[in-house]
């Protein structure tokens, strides 16, 4: 058996007039997560981690922002297709730790729905996605809310 470990880190600006997705999930708040798809942190994390975990480069390897084709994409769609290139190599996924960084909204209400949905995506059950929080006490861009982290650990095994 191989066993393989991935990990993976994205980071957005906040901005007025955009939705928040995280996990999958909108989570309402009066800024969101400025990108060239739909900015979700968390997915773009765990995609990152999956392709590291492989060698097979990064998120914007497969799906650049250059691409008229991702413009504002749903994260859920290429977390589906980063999850294909896994299982072509032979691989699954054991499981996901993830934390996020950020100083509002407080998501521990929406961690449940956010398992469930990469849960669903990935054809994991939620007890193999861990979903973290934290605040950046008040330092830096992410303490001024000006910016959201998200860093994610996948262990794959052929």
């Amino acid at each position: 058996m191989g066993i393989r470990i991935g990990m993976g880190v994205d980071v957005h600006q906040l901005g007025e007039g955009r939705d928040l997705m995280l996990g999958g999930v909108h989570v309402p708040h009066d800024k969101g997560a400025i990108g060239h798809s739909d900015a979700d942190v968390l997915l773009h994390a765990i995609c990152d981690a999956l392709l590291g975990a492989l060698a097979l480069g990064d998120i914007g390897v497969h799906f650049p922002d250059t691409s008229a084709e991702f413009k504002g994409i749903d994260s859920k769609i290429l977390l589906r297709r980063t999850y294909e290139l896994v299982q072509k190599e032979g691989y699954r996924i054991v499981n996901i730790d993830s934390t996020l960084l950020l100083e509002a909204p407080k998501i521990k209400p929406f961690v449940p729905q956010m398992q469930q949905t990469i849960a669903e995506i990935l054809g994991l059950t939620i007890r193999d996605v861990s979903i973290k929080a934290t605040t950046n006490e008040q330092m830096g861009y992410v303490g001024r809310k000006e910016g959201v982290v998200a860093y994610a650990t996948v262990l794959l095994e052929s």
